[in-house]
């Protein structure tokens, strides 16, 4: 599986009718939708797809036509993230109608085609299952504790200030565990618990 971290846009036109298609991070798709609706306020249709990964790694899917005929639009924009094994990501197809009416394999194959438009132009990594770090440092390391957490790109979950010591939660790869551990070793506490 992969996942993008970045936007990325492409357009194609088909009889006159322009199909803008977006794709991003899951988590920023909301917020995507409501800034193009906001910037296309002319466009007949907003087509999005999600896949993304539940609390139990099982893969949550969805699509809207959003008043395209039923099947036409997100379903096959959906085809195209599973078939490019994406995770975490989501898509939302602008259409401006231009005058023609495409019909119903006219409209599975445009959309098809944009997002693939979009997936080719855009950049991916393998996704990697995230577990929960705990790490505790004496306030004498934060600074270098939070120069390696930054320098692996790790997403802090929670920080505590306690009267000794620093603690965090962090959500990290394999590969980012591996290298935290082997640059912090001799001042780092790693909790011993099922949450290491």
């Amino acid at each position: 599986m992969f996942i993008c971290n970045d936007h990325f846009s492409q357009t194609i036109e088909v009889k006159q009718s322009k199909f803008i298609a977006h794709l991003t991070p899951f988590e920023q798709m909301h917020a995507l939708l409501e800034t193009l609706r906001a910037e296309h306020p002319k466009a007949r249709h907003f087509v999005t797809a999600f896949r993304t990964l539940n609390e139990h790694d099982q893969i949550v899917e969805g699509s809207s036509d959003d008043g395209e005929p039923r099947g036409t639009s997100g379903k096959p924009v959906l085809h195209v993230l599973q078939g490019h094994d994406l995770i975490h990501v989501g898509v939302i197809v602008v259409r401006y109608f231009g005058g023609t009416k495409l019909g119903t394999g006219g409209l599975v194959r445009a959309y098809g085609d944009a997002v693939n438009a979009v997936v080719a132009s855009a950049h991916f990594t393998p996704h990697e299952k995230l577990e929960t770090l705990w790490l505790r440092a004496p306030y004498a390391h934060v600074g270098k504790v939070e120069y390696a957490i930054a320098q692996n790109g790790v997403r802090v979950v929670q920080k505590n200030f306690e009267a000794l010591w620093v603690e965090w939660s962090l959500h990290v790869s394999t590969t980012q565990k591996m290298s935290l551990l082997f640059v912090l070793d001799r001042i780092i506490e790693v909790d011993g618990d099922a949450r290491a």
